[in-house]
């Protein structure tokens, strides 16, 4: 898998990969309890896992009779490919449209446009 590019997760999925991040690795029942409400059938969260593990996403060790399932792809590297995706299929691939859509569209702190002149300034010091 082309991991710059090309994951894209649902929101189950999401999910299940926060509670690995945190945890390390978790079994299918640990992963369901920390899912929270509502509370998924276990079989729900093993076959999600099965199938992300197809993917790529997640792997396993046998631990006795347990699996104990960790993520393989960093959280940087989701949001990296999710948020890549999002601006190409919704704003044509301009991240000046995304950022300008977001900031019409959202409350913004005074805090976060100083962060974001600051990373501007920095990315323009270091292209």
């Amino acid at each position: 898998m082309d991991r710059a590019r090309g994951i894209r997760l649902g929101d189950l999925q999401l999910r299940i990969m926060r509670v690995l991040w945190d945890a390390g690795a978790a079994t299918v029942s640990e992963v369901q309890q920390r899912l929270g409400r509502p509370r998924l059938a276990y079989t729900t969260v093993a076959t999600m896992l099965r199938k992300m593990e197809e993917r790529g996403l997640v792997d396993h060790l046998e631990e006795g009779r347990k699996f104990l399932y960790r993520a393989v792809v960093s959280m940087h590297e989701v949001t990296r490919s999710m948020a890549g995706d999002l601006v190409d299929r919704l704003f044509d691939g301009s991240l000046a449209e995304a950022v300008s859509h977001l900031l019409e569209s959202r409350d913004v702190s005074r805090e976060e446009l100083d962060r974001l002149e600051q990373l501007i300034q920095e990315r323009k010091s270091n292209p």
